[in-house]
């Protein structure tokens, strides 16, 4: 008989239903702490009305192309929240809960989408990546960053997140192989929306699950309920806390659902069933965490007004600051590309220059 080498497993968290009530009473603490739910409820509900008022902006000519983050609420603020501001956060291009946290602005997001690269000078923290729009590259940068971290002896963690498709890419991989030879201080979050443009994740890969990715480079690797807060904030706080105390990377696949298109520029009803596309609403994060706060007493129909008007301002004044901002020059397109222009490009300024006078 063969000996076993090694053997693996992939264990699955989640502690509220999708009703909104706990699954058993052995919960971390955040599930107590209705400050903090409350909280991040906040965030993920004004986090929903930006994204909302993006897609008007782009569907009423008044922005370009907009990822939706619509359903990825849960997920993208526990990420965020997660992380100390010295850490390093290195997003693919829809994740904006998570830089909300980390003090981006939403006028900043929409300068972006705008097509103004002056977008991608946002506030927050001056380390964390700028969008990356090429699939599966951040993570890479992440695992990067956190190498220079180790090399420095800093207590700082890289945080990258990637979607369902992203992760068969072979930055993915490499970052995991990065991650495993140097034991690296970095997290990395499959955020699983089910679909990677069109491909369904039936069609993408065979593997019971994606988190399973990280066994090949003997990361630990968990999956967790993406549109439970709570599970989600507590894999990440789990995973950076190890990080931080040098004791390595962490694989974290949240299972959640786009409920939007993949972006403004793709219409999913023509390889979508409605039918699918409903069943998930019912699984979605923030109705499933009003009800939990409103079962425990922390929160009301009063209070939940109040947070939609807050929230249409607070979209408003950005939308108000975005279209404040102005077109950029046009040499600016070329300003940024090298340290010193290269001759032929250097021509091509001037020509711009020349047929704007």
């Amino acid at each position: 008989m063969p000996a076993t080498v090694a053997s693996f497993k992939i264990d699955f968290h989640q502690f509220l239903a999708a009703d909104g009530q706990l699954i058993s009473e052995d919960v971390p603490p955040l599930a107590k702490d209705m400050d903090k739910l409350q909280s991040l409820y906040r965030l993920m509900v004004t986090t929903r009305a930006f994204d909302k008022k993006a897609v008007a902006l782009q569907r009423t000519g008044k922005m370009g192309t907009y990822a939706s983050c619509l359903g990825h609420e849960a997920a993208h603020v526990s990420i965020g929240n997660a992380m100390q501001p010295e850490d390093c956060f290195a997003p693919s291009y829809r994740e904006y809960g998570a830089q909300f946290c980390r003090g981006v602005k939403m006028s900043e997001v929409l300068t972006y989408w705008g097509g103004d690269e002056r977008g991608s000078d946002f506030s927050g923290p001056r380390h964390d990546f700028a969008w990356c729009v090429p699939i599966a590259t951040q993570c890479m940068h992440a695992a990067g960053a956190a190498l220079a971290f180790k090399l420095r002896d800093e207590k700082r963690v890289a945080v990258a997140t990637i979607g369902d498709g992203g992760s068969s890419k072979g930055d993915f991989l490499e970052a995991i192989n990065a991650a495993s030879a140097f034991q690296l201080p970095l997290v990395l979050a499959i955020v699983n929306n089910q679909w990677a443009i069109s491909v369904p994740r039936s069609k993408q890969n065979s593997a019971k699950t994606l988190a399973q990715k990280g066994i090949a480079g003997g990361l630990p690797s968990i999956q967790v309920d993406g549109n439970d807060i709570i599970a989600c904030h507590w894999a990440m706080v789990q995973a950076i806390e190890q990080a931080r105390a040098g004791k390595g990377p962490t694989i974290i696949e949240m299972i959640t659902y786009r409920l939007a298109d993949h972006t403004t520029a793709d219409d999913a009803r023509r390889y979508r069933a409605d039918e699918e596309v409903e069943k998930a609403w019912q699984l979605e994060p923030v109705s499933r965490l009003r009800s939990y706060l409103q079962s425990q007493g922390g929160w009301d129909d009063e209070k939940e007004l109040e947070l939609l008007a807050e929230a249409d301002r607070e979209v408003e004044a950005a939308v108000r600051e975005y279209q404040a901002v102005g077109k950029p020059a046009t040499e600016s397109m070329f300003d940024h590309l090298f340290a010193n222009l290269p001759a032929e490009i250097e021509a091509q300024r001037a020509r711009a220059l020349r047929e704007l006078s």
